[in-house]
């Protein structure tokens, strides 16, 4: 709450007095903001392992998402605000339904209803709950700004994993940078960054003050070094393509200009510097070698993906079950699949770590939740790509639209709406680049994790860039 001292006449006001009324009426201006920012936070801080033979782990960032979810449902109650809109209620409430279905229909009822939980809180609850938190671009901007931060604390830890020999086990080498995450989540870093460089070369593309774009673009060119080094082939194809469509929806001279900046980015750091030179070149090959000369992970995941899907030929409308994948995966299972994963490193000793998902959430939620419950989720998710879409376009086009010389006593409302305009097409390309991100990645990646809040925060974002009809909702 801001105090205000009123000065007697004739006193002159202390000079702090101002700046003091300023920083208070900042901080409570985006209270409400916090548990996301501490669901974000928490995600730098190291979990322990645990179990890995098992799923379902709880973490510091899983308790803070429950805690944002809470403080919405609080905040509605208190300020009797009107909840979603009917079409934002049905775009988000959808896969509820398949989730549902695949819980009641399941042989072991008790354990998918853990997995009805996990779903969602990731897919439903905490998005829904920032799109009613989200006031304006502004608050998009701190908790995208936040994202950012905590790519860069990552991705700091892992260039210094790689620097240092300190990283997870890679062909013999403890190389891989996997920051505070471990080997336990091999690709927890490599997401983490990935969202960074998404967002911050959303805002670097997007017209506005020279200061923030510039900065946006530091922070993307320093971003990919990390990511390089996470050797995480699946989030550099989803990386590259979500650049390549963010840039083309900037516009194509910005494109150009990406396009030659990371080709640039890539000469440096494979050929110039020598960053692990030979380790990822033989990475970058094994991309093409996934189909001619596939390694054990690329086969293993082959493996894993015919067993989803022998899983749904037995049960297509609803699934074998929430949180049934493990359980059924043997008696699908070709004899080509290994045992499990092997991870070292980063302060842990060697582990076999089972492997409990086909690591492809379309695969995933097809052989568990049937054509219902994956029909559902992915239907949700191309709606807001194509609102959030339709919306950018929007916001585009206003930002061309010639400005009109105006009479000088009504100069200003052009200009502001040309301005907020201008101002609402960065949150537009991180949104859509973000949500294109994960569509690609989730071809190669699924939910779990210690990571996996970050993605519901980030689900969020998009959700509310695409569900909100104007750039500036009220407050």
């Amino acid at each position: 709450m801001a105090l205000t001292l009123r000065t007697p006449p004739g006193r002159a006001r202390h000079p702090k007095a101002h700046t003091r009324k300023l920083t208070c009426r900042h901080l409570t201006e985006y209270a409400h903001l916090l548990p996301a920012l501490a669901t974000i936070a928490l995600l730098a801080a190291p979990v322990a392992p645990g179990d890995v033979s098992t799923s379902g782990k709880v973490t510091p960032a899983d308790a803070a998402s429950a805690v944002l979810v809470l403080a919405c449902a609080v905040r509605l109650l208190r300020n009797r605000r009107r909840l979603l809109s009917p079409a934002a209620a049905a775009v988000l409430g959808a896969p509820l339904v398949g989730f549902a279905v695949a819980t009641v229909t399941s042989p072991d009822p008790g354990a998918s209803a853990t997995g009805f939980v996990r779903y969602a809180q990731v897919f439903v609850l905490v998005p829904a709950a920032l799109v009613l938190l989200l006031r304006d671009r502004r608050d998009f901007a701190v908790v995208a700004g936040a994202v950012v931060a905590l790519a860069l604390v990552q991705g700091g830890i892992g260039v210094w994993q790689y620097a240092t020999g300190t990283g997870a086990s890679y062909q013999g080498e403890d190389v891989r940078a996997v920051g505070t995450f471990g080997p336990s989540d091999i690709m927890g870093m490599a997401t983490v960054v990935a969202y960074g460089v998404v967002i911050a070369a959303g805002y670097a593309l997007a017209p506005g003050r020279r200061a923030v774009r510039t900065g946006a673009a530091v922070c993307a060119a320093l971003l990919l070094v990390p990511l390089t080094v996470s050797f995480s082939r699946g989030t550099w194809i989803a990386t590259a393509l979500a650049l390549a469509v963010t840039a083309l929806l900037a516009g194509w001279r910005q494109a150009v200009r990406v396009l030659a900046a990371l080709a640039a980015c890539a000469v440096l750091l494979v050929g110039g510097v020598g960053v692990g030179s030979q380790m990822i070149t033989q990475r970058l090959a094994s991309i093409t070698q996934v189909t001619d000369a596939p390694d054990q992970s690329v086969t293993d995941r082959y493996t894993l993906w015919s067993a989803a899907l022998s899983m749904w030929r037995e049960h297509p409308a609803a699934g074998v079950g929430l949180k049934r994948f493990p359980d059924e995966r043997d008696s699908h299972a070709s004899l080509a699949l290994d045992s499990g994963s092997d991870t070292a490193g980063a302060g842990q000793t060697f582990t076999r770590e089972p492997l409990l998902s086909p690591h492809n959430m379309y695969l995933l939620a097809l052989s568990e939740q049937g054509l219902i419950g994956c029909g559902l989720l992915a239907g949700s998710w191309a709606a807001l790509l194509a609102a959030g879409g339709a919306r950018l376009h929007r916001a585009r086009r206003a930002a061309r639209r010639p400005l009109l010389p105006a009479p000088r006593t009504a100069a200003a409302p052009g200009a502001a709406g040309r301005l907020r305009a201008r101002g609402a097409v960065a949150p537009g390309l991180a949104a859509v680049g973000l949500l294109l991100w994960q569509a690609v990645d989730f071809l190669y990646a699924d939910i779990g994790g210690p990571s996996t809040p970050l993605t519901a925060v980030l689900l969020g974002l998009t959700a509310w860039w695409a569900l909100n009809s104007t750039d500036e909702p009220a407050r």
